[in-house]
């Protein structure tokens, strides 16, 4: 065992000395590290074995994890090594044998400013209730943003704050808050679960892994509602999607109600994606930015909402950008490419357009 306990050592090493997001070990491949968004395989290191793999999952898993994994086909849960970092594993099945994916995590939570956001990210977190999204797809760096505005809120305010999460990334402190960390299978059995638990706990603050069904979204809007600001993500591209996301997770005959509700209560959307800077010196943080006015609230009520997109893109002054304008304005500032700023724009033709103006 101390062999397959250097062995990932050594991956783990090489993974944080490459600045890669992400490290897979899969039987059949040698072991793969995300760098810059591409995979490449760790120099001198040999093709895995379903073996290898299934000691590698013994290395890390109990007897108790293993029989869930067998049973649900994968399972998640958070790591952290000594002086290198934190990591959050998904382990997995495919053609029969073991496989396993890491997403590092720094030890240190970076400051909201860091991460390149606008000003205006930072006034969400003033509100004393309501409900905030970071959205974007897997990899886009959304737990690294919520962890940077739980850590602000910390610093700020005297309050309760409550974490739910599967698992639990990053670690917080106690500052001039209090901050509870909930894990999904460890400390509660469900996020929906754990929110109503969370309720009767005096929070002022909720962080939400992931709003993931009906019932979660229900609870995380009955709470924002009833005094307490809801931090939480969604799988989705764009800040209007985002709101369409919420409504259709609901039966048609209860959405009238929640069109009322999410218009009353949500403050702000964060949509972004991480692009490769143009000196393949890491990822660099592209975003949508929707403020919450009462021109949106009319939208979202009326079930307009496919016209936020107008709103987003003139409210520079209320602190709004689309993605757009925020990727010509990084190839502007020689941070990214052209062709991978366009490729990643939601509307080819806006960016074009303003491509065209501003530079």
């Amino acid at each position: 065992m101390d062999n397959y306990t250097e062995f990932m050592d050594h991956l783990l090493v090489e993974t944080m000395k490459h600045n890669a997001t992400d490290l897979h070990l899969c039987a059949g491949s040698k072991p793969l590290i995300r760098v810059n968004s591409r995979l490449k395989a760790i120099e001198n290191t040999d093709i895995l074995k379903p073996e290898t793999m299934r000691q590698i999952v013994n290395l890390y898993l109990n007897e108790k994890q293993i029989e869930l994994l067998n049973e649900k086909k994968n399972l998640d849960m958070s790591y952290s090594k000594r002086d290198l970092g934190r990591f959050r594993c998904n382990f997995y099945l495919q053609r029969g044998t073991f496989a396993l994916a890491i997403r590092s995590l720094p030890l240190v939570i970076p400051d909201l400013e860091a991460l390149g956001l606008p000003s205006i990210a930072s006034d969400f977190l003033e509100k004393n209730k309501g409900l905030v999204l970071i959205t974007g797809s897997t990899g886009s760096g959304k737990s690294t943003t919520l962890a940077s505005m739980i850590k602000m809120i910390n610093e700020r305010y005297h309050y309760h704050i409550t974490t739910i999460e599967d698992p639990v990334e990053y670690l917080h402190k106690h500052e001039k808050s209090m901050v509870t960390q909930k894990e999904i299978g460890s400390d509660a059995l469900s996020f929906s679960g754990a929110l109503k638990s969370a309720l009767r706990e005096d929070p002022d603050v909720i962080m939400l892994g992931e709003m993931r069904d009906m019932d979660t979204i229900s609870i995380a809007l009955t709470a924002a509602e009833t005094g307490h600001l809801v931090l939480s993500t969604l799988h989705t591209n764009g800040a209007v999607k985002a709101v369409d996301r919420i409504l259709d997770a609901f039966p048609t005959e209860q959405q009238n109600q929640v069109k009322s509700q999410l218009a009353t209560v949500l403050e702000g959307v964060i949509s972004q994606q991480l692009v490769p800077r143009k000196d393949h010196n890491g990822l660099v943080l592209a975003s949508e930015i929707m403020a919450v006015t009462p021109a949106v609230r009319n939208l979202i009520r009326e079930g307009k909402q496919y016209q936020i997109n107008n709103l987003i893109q003139n409210g520079m002054s209320q602190g709004m950008r689309s993605l757009e304008r925020n990727l010509v304005q990084l190839c502007q500032d020689n941070i990214i490419d052209y062709q991978e700023a366009r490729l990643r724009a939601q509307d080819i033709q806006l960016f074009d357009a303003y491509f065209d103006v501003l530079t």
